[in-house]
């Protein structure tokens, strides 16, 4: 899955595949999917309770837009998600992770559907 978003004027692309937990965990040796459902709730809290994301949370949510950026464009110039960053003069956290998001759930979402239980036995 792709998908473009508008940082700082510019269009970005982010990629979320099955290779992204593998590559992210190479690449910060953390758990994405841990780390995706930390930076919602710390996010749904900080808007919640009006208060600033710790520093913390807010390295993950760069790692991960980092990453799926890097998926997006292999050929990326920037080596390290500080260089990404100098790219731009600011973005918000609030506006960006949501769509990251929705793209990361797009790409886990399981498109089968549960088997019905079979029909009880009657055999004894």
């Amino acid at each position: 899955m792709e998908k473009v978003i508008e940082i700082d004027g510019k269009e970005v692309k982010f990629r979320a595949t099955a290779a992204i937990p593998r590559l992210y965990r190479i690449k910060f040796g953390r758990d994405i999917i841990q780390d995706m459902f930390a930076l919602k709730n710390a996010i749904q809290c900080a808007e919640k309770e009006k208060k600033t994301i710790p520093v913390e949370i807010l390295t993950v949510f760069e790692n991960i837009a980092y990453i799926m950026a890097k998926h997006a464009d292999p050929d990326m110039e920037a080596k390290d998600v500080g260089e990404w960053l100098d790219n731009f003069s600011a973005f918000s956290i609030y506006i960006i992770f949501p769509q990251l998001f929705d793209l990361w759930k797009e790409n886990i979402r399981t498109i089968a559907t549960a088997k019905k239980k079979a029909a009880p036995s009657t055999e004894k």
